[in-house]
């Protein structure tokens, strides 16, 4: 039987330009060429799991607008279950404008749009439905106050939670740490720990931080540099798989949702980080968020000739 993963979070059209170099302040650039894509963190991470064969339930608003119909059409189309995605007629769905450069780095702007009006009373509202989930993902592109509410549910309804701290919102609440799995990336955790990491060692140093303050394991996404993880038993370092990067945008997505999904299976915590480390970088291969989230079995093939 699948997996029942909820996804409280984002759902934004990203809008992409593909240019030589990402701009400064005060610079102009060409672009090469422009697209609109689904995107948003909470959406990436449905499509994700679901392509990894999960039930996955998406709770989040869009605008009743066409990029909000577009993306309600295209996590249909994923197989997700939208039936509590609400639509509000007076704020616009979220987006994201996001630069490319010919290395396939990226930055992003976000503008939240409806993503901002889901509130923690719309989880009081579902407990039912979180109450049945294996796993509950969060992500920071909706209120905190609202992932709060979610974190507290799973502790209260034994439900599993994986937080992926991005973007980068400073340090948050003691409650927040109350989590199965915190997943940030390295500027993630540094916003959350307040200093700068820069190498594997402060790297260790803040994923001890966190267990600390709460959180049941910890898992740092490193980039090149590949993921830490963090328990009660030790540290492990994981190194990064070896891919042509054609855009990152979306790879700590495809990368928090396989997590969430194979450990949920039953898989042991490195062997679920394994996996993820897998899905993370088959997502840099393509261009786009959601497009590029990988298929479990594109995970096992690659795994098996790695």
């Amino acid at each position: 039987m699948p997996v029942r993963v909820g996804v409280i979070g984002s759902a934004n059209m990203d809008l992409i330009a593909h240019t030589d170099l990402v701009p400064v302040a005060g610079q102009n650039v060409v672009g090469r060429d422009f697209r609109m894509v689904p995107g948003g963190k909470g959406a990436n991470q449905a499509v994700a799991a679901a392509r990894l064969g999960a039930h996955v339930t998406f709770i989040g608003k869009v605008g009743a607008d066409a990029f909000g119909e577009a993306l309600l059409a295209n996590l249909k189309a994923e197989g997700v279950d939208v039936g509590l995605v609400e639509i509000t007629p007076v704020v616009a769905t979220g987006t994201a404008l996001i630069v490319v450069d010919r290395s396939g780095q990226s930055a992003l702007t976000i503008c939240p749009g409806a993503n901002s009006n889901l509130l923690p009373e719309d989880l009081d509202e579902i407990n039912d439905v979180i109450e049945g989930l294996d796993v509950l993902i969060m992500q920071l592109e909706i209120p905190m106050e609202t992932v709060l509410r979610g974190i507290a549910m799973g502790r209260e309804l034994n439900v599993r939670t994986v937080v992926d701290a991005g973007p980068p919102r400073g340090q948050p609440p003691a409650e927040f740490f109350n989590v199965s799995i915190l997943s940030p990336n390295q500027a993630e955790a540094a916003a959350l720990i307040g200093r700068p990491i820069t190498n594997l060692g402060d790297a260790e140093a803040a994923a001890a931080e966190f267990m600390k303050r709460g959180a049941e394991s910890v898992v740092i996404k490193l980039g090149e540099q590949g993921a830490l993880m963090a328990t009660p038993q030790g540290m492990r370092h994981f190194g990064a798989q070896k891919v042509k990067v054609v855009d990152t945008t979306g790879a700590g997505d495809a990368f928090t949702a396989a997590l969430a999904v194979f450990v949920t299976e039953g898989l042991a915590l490195p062997g679920a980080v394994h996996m993820a480390n897998i899905a993370g970088a088959l997502a840099t291969t393509r261009p786009g968020a959601q497009p590029a989230m990988p298929t479990r079995k594109e995970i096992i093939a690659f795994k098996g000739h790695a």
